[in-house]
């Protein structure tokens, strides 16, 4: 158990940062709040939506048949971007409890992020069918909570559902009820992804666990300034200047960034790829979205800024690129995770490495050399077709085990 702080309350966040550390506390792992959008034009403020390609993606999959559990503050079905797409969950913040009351807006958010169908000029999902499975934590703000946060149990009560995907935009001190919880996930066949945090609150668990995939922000030029960097990022994607609900009233959408956003939409990247390859295992959708990510001048290893790099769905959905590989054994670790009926060890043959489109990325991110990631910017336009990242690095399940 550990003591929860929400990313909404900013002012009591500072004064409470030096207690959560002290106390082990789990926090929603964002960046920034700022006046933004109404719901009238949220959509025109989701930049990262045109950079990945998402009308053409959307032609082959939207995530349907998908089901992501997010364990957050709670979401409320009532937006309407999200009705009809959360399905009953679980409240572990108060018993008994409402998993749809969100006294925050950051459930909800990271929810229509992954699956909001647009509805009202509201957020629209990067995988807009896939369906929502909500378990609320006590993150501080969630009315009621006792200041602790059952991230284990509901971990848990994920790896027991239909969900094929684990959302946890939080961060906290990692613990043995935690870890063990994740285990339990891992084997059970479920994908799990958290943000790696912030360089103000960096309380990387459930990130730093060995098989969870820590994600990390970038804009639309370069790496963001405010995520903590190390072992523990594997991925990045769109972290900053997007839409997001700004209370619990959710009246109006702000601009908001932060490791959350970047999770949310990892998250929604594997449910695209995952859709689209049914009987993949979550070994092998992870494979892809790590051979298939981009990041320009690493030719080898980790980089602690980016990890293997942002991530780019388009290339596997539009382009057939990613080698899925072997189904039982883990991209991150090189263990064997699962024990699948595959008589070979692998899914379908390994995928065209041609660019049958023709149409290179717009832009590049390069790997940050320096703290202040100066060397971290995009690069020229190259082409018509728009995309966040470049080449993926390589020597993923190798690199990876630097971790353990």
């Amino acid at each position: 158990m550990t003591a929860g702080i929400a990313e909404t309350n900013w002012s009591t966040r500072r004064r409470l940062i030096a207690a959560v550390l002290a106390t082990g506390a789990l926090v929603a792992v964002q960046g920034g709040l700022a006046p933004g959008a109404t719901a009238e034009d949220a959509r025109s403020q989701q930049w990262y939506l045109d950079a990945m390609q998402a009308e053409k993606m959307w032609k082959v999959s939207t995530g349907k048949g998908i089901t992501v559990a997010v364990l957050d503050t709670g979401v409320d079905p009532s937006t309407k971007s999200l009705r009809g797409k959360v399905l009953p969950g679980k409240d572990f913040a108060v018993a008994p409890g409402d998993e749809t009351k969100d006294d925050v807006g950051h459930g909800t958010t990271m929810a229509e992020l992954i699956a909001g169908s647009g509805e009202g000029g509201g957020i629209r999902g990067l995988a807009p069918d896939a369906e929502i499975l909500p378990y609320r934590l006590g993150l501080f703000g969630v009315k009621g909570n006792k200041g602790f946060t059952e991230s284990a149990q509901a971990i848990r009560a994920a790896a027991d559902s239909d969900a094929k995907i684990i959302n946890m935009s939080f961060g906290g001190t990692s613990s043995d009820e935690q870890d063990s919880a994740i285990d339990y996930a891992i084997k059970k066949g479920k994908l799990l992804f958290a943000g790696v945090g912030t360089k103000k609150l960096p309380l990387s668990a459930p990130a730093s666990h060995p098989e969870v995939v820590g994600v990390t922000s970038i804009n639309a030029k370069k790496v963001s300034d405010f995520p903590v960097s190390g072992d523990d990022v594997t991925l990045a994607a769109p972290g900053e200047g997007v839409p997001g609900w700004c209370d619990a009233r959710r009246a109006s959408y702000c601009k908001v960034q932060g490791t959350s956003v970047a999770t949310a939409i990892a998250s929604a990247s594997a449910a695209l790829i995952w859709s689209k390859h049914p009987n993949w295992t979550a070994n092998q959708v992870l494979r892809v979205l790590t051979d298939t990510a981009g990041m320009e001048g690493k030719k080898k290893g980790l980089s602690k800024y980016l990890g293997y790099g942002a991530v780019r769905p388009r290339l596997n959905l539009l382009e057939n690129k990613g080698d899925p590989g072997d189904p039982d054994i883990s991209p991150l670790t090189g263990k064997r995770t699962l024990h699948t009926r595959s008589a070979s060890g692998k899914a379908s043959s390994k995928a065209n490495d041609s660019d049958k489109s023709g149409a290179p990325d717009k832009v590049e991110v390069a790997d940050s050399k320096s703290e202040d990631g100066d060397s971290s910017s995009l690069l020229p336009a190259v082409g018509i077709a728009a995309g966040v990242v470049l080449l993926a690095g390589c020597g993923f399940a190798v690199a990876r085990l630097r971790r353990n």
